[in-house]
């Protein structure tokens, strides 16, 4: 039996391949490639897609995952938290579209007021699905422009709402319309409270339930179904399948196991999204384009201008600084993918003509086309505009309209950088964070066992619960901003497909792999740890011990913590000397950096420059640094004079370090 739509898939998916391929080869963006896939392959172009209404049906899924993992990643403390943007924000740039888009279209072409306001109804809203998934593809979705981004565009999908209940009404075609309104608050109150009691009460114990039978499948299908439900509840009521979704996702933000849900959701939503630019793409008549090119041009270009202008306009009301005005302008002046449906109504209503549609239709791709690009370079234009010179009252006018801005807008993110990255929450995880709190040394924690996790929250430790294998979890614990990653797990195959992950998500960060025989060594160095510490010959105290060394601590200090562990009975194996370092492929062998504190005693060195002492002839080691007072001195030349109570970082075979540091104690 021949399925049409999986004839179609398979040409939508394969020509996709072929197209993006070949923008990649010249750095173009992928979403740009999709659209292109449309006008190819829809019936205005080759016309070998059949199945054109259920492509529009995937599309929309792709728009439910969307909207989802931004739920998830935005949190509900985050949406309160900028509760004025969404409302302020968002009102002022809908109505400005609409009133300069009222204003062009009624007095300069002529058109009826009520199509007049319904183009401003489009043009009022931007692309949700094409600004997150830039926003998120950058790292800026919590950024002060993204949040004041997605904060205008939660208020767009919302107010389309309203948009479509008054579509009627501008075609005299609705018998009550203020009464359908407040028929539909009632409902979307009763969904609120309905969410918020499944949000409180249901979601959380489920996930225990599921994430205690220990099934990613059934992890994948409870996630899954939640966010359609949602969807599905919302979209009963009249409101839009994505704004369900987008709730759905708040309600998983405030769990433990929002970054694994958005780990699983990811690759859905990567396949379904693309079937909504190519919807898109499939809707062009290229005849009518081309037969209009300029006009067409002349208005996307008008458009663009003016979305721009309204956004900075309310940027500014709402007292952001400049460069977010304009990231943020430079992020919202495309069409959105709810026009789309909108404009669907008014065809019905006939509010617009064939020619308005077509042109309304160009003149979105267009602009869907130039966002991928604009979005890319907006830091660089914004910083060029930036450098403009601005007369002194001006500058100092705009000062003041951004200096006293609410702080509620501000959301408050966890930063992550030069930290260490605990994969496993266990024995030796526990006691790697405990040497990380000692020293003040920043640190996360990943784990997949639930239990393990609300332990670890338990003891106020930063705790994530989530496959440490995937990208989205490596990306959101910014592993790549890590010093050091400890991978301290019982699974060998669990260890190596984390290794690699990591490896492969980031270069430079040093990975240390705890494993339990020693005929494990060898694979994890060739997937890219830089040491593998065996269970029979090392223990955990060798791991911390190793971490606290690439950050330079004092061995003295380093001794100090370890006595510190063992007081708490800590039951440690056995020492260094143990170790057969054989296994480990050094790019140095028998060469080391270390830290050694100068302490007052008879010696050769203390109060002596460099040169005078002949450091390196008589101890065989090289002073790369010294810390005096609290300040770093990297500049060491001949004539530096070592000081009592300096730190001194040098570099040597280790023998040579112990009997120097041997002379920098006490006698």
């Amino acid at each position: 039996m021949e399925l049409p739509l999986l004839k179609d898939i398979v040409i939508i998916l394969g020509l996709s391949v072929v197209i993006i391929l070949l923008f990649q080869r010249f750095k173009l963006p992928e979403i740009l490639g999709f659209l292109i896939t449309g006008v190819i392959a829809g019936p205005n172009g080759l016309n070998i897609i059949n199945a054109s209404h259920e492509v529009e049906l995937l599309s929309e899924i792709g728009i439910i995952f969307l909207l989802f993992v931004i739920g998830i990643e935005f949190s509900l403390k985050g949406l309160v938290s900028i509760k004025n943007t969404v409302i302020w924000g968002g009102l002022m740039q809908v109505i400005g579209t609409i009133a300069f888009t009222f204003f062009g279209a009624y007095y300069l072409f002529g058109l009826s007021y009520q199509t007049s306001i319904f183009l401003g109804f489009l043009l009022a809203l931007s692309s949700t699905a094409i600004v997150l998934k830039m926003l998120q593809e950058k790292g800026e979705i919590t950024s002060p422009h993204g949040r004041v981004t997605v904060a205008i565009l939660i208020f767009q999908d919302i107010i389309v709402v309203l948009m479509m209940l008054l579509t009627p009404l501008l075609a005299n075609q609705s018998e009550s319309p203020i009464k359908e309104l407040g028929i539909l608050f009632l409902k979307l109150a009763a969904i609120l409270v309905v969410l918020f009691a499944l949000g409180k009460y249901v979601i959380p114990t489920l996930f225990k339930l599921v994430v205690k039978s220990k099934s990613r499948e059934l992890f994948i299908l409870t996630t899954v179904v939640i966010c359609f439900a949602t969807a599905w509840m919302t979209s009963v009521v009249g409101l839009s399948l994505a704004l369900g979704a987008f709730f759905a996702g708040l309600i998983i933000s405030e769990s433990d196991y929002s970054h694994q849900a958005t780990a699983n959701i990811l690759p859905f939503r990567e396949i379904f999204i693309s079937f909504f630019f190519v919807s898109v793409g499939m809707l062009l008549d290229l005849n009518f384009f081309f037969h209009h090119l300029f006009s067409i041009h002349l208005l996307a270009l008008a458009v663009i201008i003016l979305k721009i202008a309204v956004v900075i306009i309310t940027v500014i009301i709402l007292k952001y600084p400049a460069r977010t005005v304009l990231i943020t302008s430079l992020s919202l002046f495309q069409v959105g993918e709810f026009a789309f449906l909108l404009s669907a109504k008014g065809m019905e209503y006939k509010l617009l003509s064939d020619n308005i549609y077509q042109h309304f239709l160009a003149i979105s791709i267009i602009s869907m086309g130039a966002t991928p690009f604009i979005i890319k370079y907006s830091s660089a234009i914004t910083d060029y505009f930036l450098r403009i010179p601005v007369p002194a009252k001006v500058r100092y006018r705009l000062r003041e309209l951004t200096k006293n801005r609410a702080k509620n807008n501000n959301i408050e993110e966890t930063s992550y950088h030069d930290h260490i990255v605990i994969i496993g929450y266990g024995l030796n995880g526990k006691n790697v964070a405990k040497a990380a709190k000692t020293a003040k040394i920043p640190y996360i924690i990943v784990d997949l066992d639930a239990e393990a996790v609300k332990e670890g929250q338990l003891n106020n430790e930063p705790m994530i619960y989530g496959d440490a294998a995937d990208e989205t979890i490596l990306k959101h614990i910014h592993v790549h901003e890590a010093r050091v990653v400890v991978v301290a797990i019982s699974s060998p195959e669990t260890t190596k497909k984390i290794v690699q992950s990591v490896r492969e998500y980031s270069k430079t960060t040093y990975i240390i792999v705890r494993t339990r025989y020693v005929s494990e060594i060898e694979g994890n160095l060739k997937l890219g740890a830089d040491e593998v510490i065996p269970e029979e010959f090392e223990t955990s105290i060798e791991i911390f011990t190793r971490v606290l060394k690439k950050y330079l601590v004092p061995q003295d200090e380093i001794q100090i913590f370890i006595n510190s562990i063992r007081s708490d009975n800590y039951d440690m194996l056995r020492s260094m000397s143990s170790f057969d370092k054989s296994n480990i492929q050094l790019s140095l062998p028998d060469m080391e950096i270390a830290t050694l504190s100068v302490q007052q005693g008879n010696n050769q060195i203390i109060g002596k420059s460099i040169n005078e002492s002949n450091f390196r002839k008589n101890f065989g080691v090289t002073v790369l640094a010294i810390k005096r007072g609290g300040k770093n001195i990297s500049d060491i030349s001949p004539e530096t004079i070592i000081k009592q109570d300096d730190v001194l970082y040098v570099f040597g075979r280790p023998d040579h370090i112990l009997k120097i540091n041997s002379l920098l104690k006490f006698n």
